[in-house]
């Protein structure tokens, strides 16, 4: 099986008064696995179902490769759909459920028994092809369903929030599954999912989805360490954002060309903490922060700053940063300390009452327990490399 590219050129839907997708433009490649990643509403459903043919846009059209799929109906599209809900027949055993779609179609028996077992033997569900739904677990279900989706050969199979119905040690468990089946069969996946480590996990790209709108389009790593906006930074797992004014933006040549080392004024973050062997001049540049960018900004520019907080260190003793002055250094105090087993959260409260989230990877067998406790005096510092500029909040 070979995927199809699909095209979604200037696709607006509207339900009465309620936009649902708002000129989307996107290019999924042949043979990707690409995620529609989204809270619920945002659209990302509406999209998956016109790409099925369930639903018709308003304006725009949807190309598998170069053909126009709109004026076909979903069974002429090349594509078949995974739901939620298994949609399987309860009467009907594995093998049956399979098997349906080649019945329809009146394929000799004997090439519908072969393609039957190569489907159930794909899903590893060889010792459950004579049970009945009722008999399965929901991951097995699934499996089921997902076979039935294969078996006609389709370019691009379309999913639909296919694990949310299940625990999470099982969901986790079948999208490795459906990694590797993607892997192995090299068609193109459009997946819709609102769970952001989902869609991290294993998608090739991810399209994040909010108001009818595309926000950003890019892999995870791009999505993840470069979000393109408030929204996409908040959205994909957990942040630290704050508004700040650019005091400063001066040139220097990195590693990849131009970057910039960019002074921001950070109301929210207060004064950084002095440190041994700071002179006047270093306190004075301590009422800002420091980051690195790769686009210029000017003076005056109010924007939005990120910083994961797994990119934060935090000690309870003042950091030695050996003199870099890329180093941004607060105090303050553990508010609430959460512990997870394989790291530890910590909201620290600095000293001007602004609360950051620092995450602490366990790396080591913790004898005595966490070293850091409630209340504790902490430092909390980060490179300037480690934050990220976001957007220009006035446009």
């Amino acid at each position: 099986m070979k995927g199809s590219q699909v095209t979604i050129d200037h696709v607006s839907k509207k339900f009465g008064d309620f936009v649902a997708l708002n000129d989307i433009n996107i290019v999924i490649k042949p043979g990707e696995f690409f995620s529609l990643l989204g809270p619920s509403g945002c659209g990302k459903t509406t999209l998956l179902r016109i790409i099925a043919g369930f639903e018709f846009p308003d304006d725009g059209v949807v190309l598998f490769d170069d053909k126009d799929v709109i004026p076909l109906p979903p069974n002429k599209r090349h594509s078949n759909t995974v739901f939620q809900t298994y949609a399987l027949f309860p009467h009907l055993t594995v093998y049956d459920n399979v098997a349906f779609p080649l019945k329809l179609r009146k394929l000799p028996k004997e090439e519908i028994d072969k393609k039957v077992r190569e489907y159930v033997h794909l899903v590893q569900l060889d010792q459950h092809i004579n049970k009945k739904p009722n008999q399965l677990s929901g991951g097995q279900k699934q499996r089921v369903a997902i076979a039935r989706a294969l078996i006609n050969e389709p370019k691009v199979l379309l999913l639909d929030e296919p694990l949310s119905a299940l625990d999470a040690k099982l969901r986790a468990n079948l999208l490795l599954d459906l990694d590797a089946l993607h892997d192995k069969i090299g068609i193109t996946f459009i997946y819709v999912t609102h769970d952001q480590s989902e869609a991290l996990a294993v998608s090739d790209r991810i399209a994040v989805m909010n108001s009818g709108h595309v926000l950003q389009v890019g892999t995870p790593f791009e999505i993840y360490e470069s979000p393109a906006t408030q929204f996409v930074a908040q959205f994909i797992g957990e942040t630290n954002l704050f508004e700040s004014t650019v005091v400063n933006c001066s040139p220097y040549e990195g590693k990849t060309g131009t970057e910039y080392n960019v002074t921001l004024n950070t109301p929210a973050l207060g004064i950084q903490t002095p440190l041994p062997g700071d002179t006047q001049a270093t306190k004075e540049a301590d009422k800002n922060i420091l980051v690195t960018d790769y686009e210029p900004t000017n003076p005056g520019q109010k924007i939005a700053f990120t910083i994961r907080p797994e990119k934060i260190r935090i000690t309870t003793d003042i950091p030695n940063v050996n003199g870099r002055l890329d180093i941004n250094v607060f105090k303050g105090i553990v508010e609430e300390p959460v512990y997870t087993g394989f790291q530890s959260k910590f909201y620290v409260r600095l000293e001007n009452g602004t609360i950051v989230k620092v995450f602490k990877q366990h790396t080591n067998y913790l004898d005595d327990g966490p070293e850091i406790q409630w209340k504790d005096t902490v430092y909390i510092s980060w490179s300037a490399n480690d934050g990220y500029i976001v957007e220009d909040i006035n446009k």
